[in-house]
């Protein structure tokens, strides 16, 4: 059994968790987020101030499960009450990224601007070289950060491109003159 899982999660003043059928839903100040569960191998509990979980039958498939259910309610939990953020750096000479309304333009070496449509639920903001993407739902966040970043990655001779903020790219030797 996970270890997330072994323990009922507190929910904080301030949420509410509602489970409907198979369909979990918890609202907070941020928001509000909801995701389908199957019911038929993990149960939820949700009582005195915390959400439990069990297994309704012991088999590998809900082990493999009951941890990764407990994850997604953490996640969901804490993105209506903080939310979630992922920073971007962009590197290089005349690269450069901007927002104008609900698309992220980015000029990226290329003979051609990028432009990328923001999700809904999603704030993009460009600041000189960086680029924050900000949202309540943990995986839509870093999903369009992931693309944002797939559109030009780090290169590893110059280190131009776009990478996450703290990512290391280990640098390589160019060539040498004779």
């Amino acid at each position: 059994m996970s270890r997330l899982s072994k323990q009922p999660i507190a929910i904080p003043t301030g949420v509410e968790i509602k489970q409907d059928g198979n369909v979990v839903t918890i609202k907070g100040p941020k928001g509000e987020l909801s995701r389908s569960f199957n019911n038929d191998v993990i149960a939820f509990e949700i009582k005195d101030g915390t959400f439990g979980f069990s297994k309704v039958e012991d088999t590998v498939f809900s082990r493999a499960l009951i941890g990764t259910y407990a994850s997604h309610i953490m996640n969901m939990i804490h993105g209506v009450t903080a939310g979630f953020e992922k920073k971007l750096i962009v590197e290089g000479v005349g690269f450069r990224s901007e927002v104008k309304g609900k698309e992220l333009h980015m000029a990226l070496g290329y003979s051609h601007p990028v432009i990328m449509e923001i999700p809904e639920g999603l704030t993009a903001v460009a600041e000189k070289n960086l680029i924050t993407i900000s949202g309540i739902d943990k995986e839509r966040t870093m999903q369009f950060a992931a693309q944002i970043r797939a559109k030009k990655k780090p290169e590893p001779y110059k280190g131009k491109g776009i990478r996450y903020e703290g990512e290391i790219i280990r640098r390589k030797q160019g060539k040498k003159s004779a």
